[in-house]
């Protein structure tokens, strides 16, 4: 480079300052080749990371590390030579966009890193945490691909040439001439409300809701109205990148109406029912609900039907409108406890006083019986057998099966009986015969 300097200093023709260029150039693109020749240190500056893509082009650059030396090589020497366009084309396209993916593979590590950190300090009972993270691992995925696929491309001048070919017209719709192209950027859009739209939910159910004491049946409902408001607008949005105008909708507006009155008149019950659910808080997610001899958690509203699992991990879909218009009992719209009755029959020879006792007892040891209500014994009829009584206690319906409490006091209560002697009738008729004797 001094030499140049001096070479210009002094004046010196033009065509031997070109010469004295490309001596220097070829001379640094030989230098630089030699200390590429070293291929283990080139390579040990590639950081190992845990991402099957990355190994995947860490393997490739391992394999045909030589060979792309030469490549970049000739491209520098075109350069040299004055083939500048062609040589510096080769040269930024191949060195750009292996450095880009590198830098994004070591951006993608660094956050998923972090997010699996946070994942593991969390509360594993704290769901909307851990779907939050989720959610959040996901849309880092989605979005490191779609970065990398966009840049990746128009750094290597193939995102514009793909975008013409792809723009061949499909149909037309009205005065809009549809393209494939239109209909790709359109569903990544969607997909990108969609997905944004999910994540502000999961971040709305992990942390606004808590901190503002929320219902989680009433955020339940706003993050169902969140939902729908979203994919509506980024529907609208999506629309217009397509050109299409949004009066074309009252078409289908109209085709939807015509469509209810003529034989959607169910689905339409359904869906107003649905939102009649939502909305009117008397049914929420997480309540424990009886359906005629149905008892389940309520686990999903849609808007046709809402899903209720019951304590044998059986999942109904209910129509929201027989919801509605039948009779429904929720245990946690105020309390959960309810009162079972449980029938005990004793022989006639037994003290009732005594039975009331262990009936009592009974009730009052079982840990799954409610503790704030009282137990009670009740005498209720002298039967043909046996001496009726019930035994009345309270237990807590959304985490306690009937038949389990019934089960368990009915074994404790068999068992006390024999311990004191008492007799479980049976059913039995005494038949007597008479016989008469002929008088003749």
């Amino acid at each position: 480079m001094a030499a140049y300097w001096t070479a210009e200093v002094f004046e010196i023709r033009e065509d031997v300052l070109a010469l004295l260029r490309s001596a220097i150039a070829i001379s640094v693109t030989v230098v630089l080749l030699i200390l590429h020749l070293n291929k283990k240190a080139f390579i040990s500056l590639l950081p190992q990371l845990p991402i099957r893509s990355y190994m995947q082009f860490r393997r490739f650059i391992e394999r045909y590390y030589f060979p792309l030396i030469f490549v970049l090589f000739l491209a520098a020497l075109l350069w040299c030579f004055g083939y500048q366009d062609l040589g510096q084309l080769l040269l930024t396209k191949i060195w750009f966009t292996g450095a880009f993916f590198v830098l994004i593979m070591l951006l993608y590590h660094s956050l998923g890193r972090f997010l699996n950190n946070w994942f593991q300090k969390l509360d594993p009972t704290d769901e909307n945490a851990r779907m939050f993270v989720g959610t959040l691992r996901s849309i880092l995925k989605y979005a490191t691909i779609a970065a990398t696929l966009i840049i990746g491309l128009n750094m290597l001048g193939l995102l514009n040439p793909l975008q013409r070919i792809m723009s061949f017209p499909m149909f037309q719709l009205g005065e809009t001439t549809v393209t494939f192209w239109l209909i790709v950027v359109a569903i990544l859009v969607l997909l990108a409300v969609v997905s944004v739209s999910r994540l502000a939910q999961s971040y709305f159910d992990y942390k606004l809701y808590p901190t503002f004491g929320i219902d989680p049946g009433l955020g339940y409902a706003l993050s169902t109205v969140f939902k729908f408001t979203a994919f509506g607008v980024g529907f609208l949005i999506a629309l217009n990148i397509l050109g299409i105008n949004l009066r074309f909708l009252l078409v289908f507006a109209g085709a939807i109406g015509i469509g209810v009155v003529l034989g959607l008149q169910n689905m339409a019950a359904n869906v107003i029912s649905g939102f009649t659910i939502i909305f009117g808080g008397k049914i929420r997610k997480g309540d424990w609900i009886e359906v005629g001899p149905m008892l389940g958690e309520v686990t999903d509203i849609y808007l046709r039907a809402t899903k209720v699992r019951t304590r044998d991990n059986i999942e109904y879909l209910i129509p929201n409108s027989n919801i509605i218009s039948n009779t429904m009992v929720n245990y946690s719209l105020s309390s959960p406890l309810i009162r079972i009755e449980l029938p005990v029959g004793v022989s006639y020879r037994a003290d009732p006083r005594q039975v009331e006792k262990i009936l009592l007892a009974a009730a009052e040891n079982e840990p799954l019986v409610d503790k704030t209500h009282m137990p009670a014994a009740r005498f209720v009829e002298y039967g043909d057998s046996s001496i009726n009584f019930e035994l009345l206690s309270w237990i807590n319906v959304r985490k306690t099966p009937r038949r389990q409490v019934r089960s368990k006091l009915y074994f404790v209560i068999f068992e006390e009986l024999a311990k004191a002697g008492i007799e479980i009738p049976f059913p039995q008729r005494d038949i007597h015969i008479r016989s008469q004797v002929d008088a003749s």
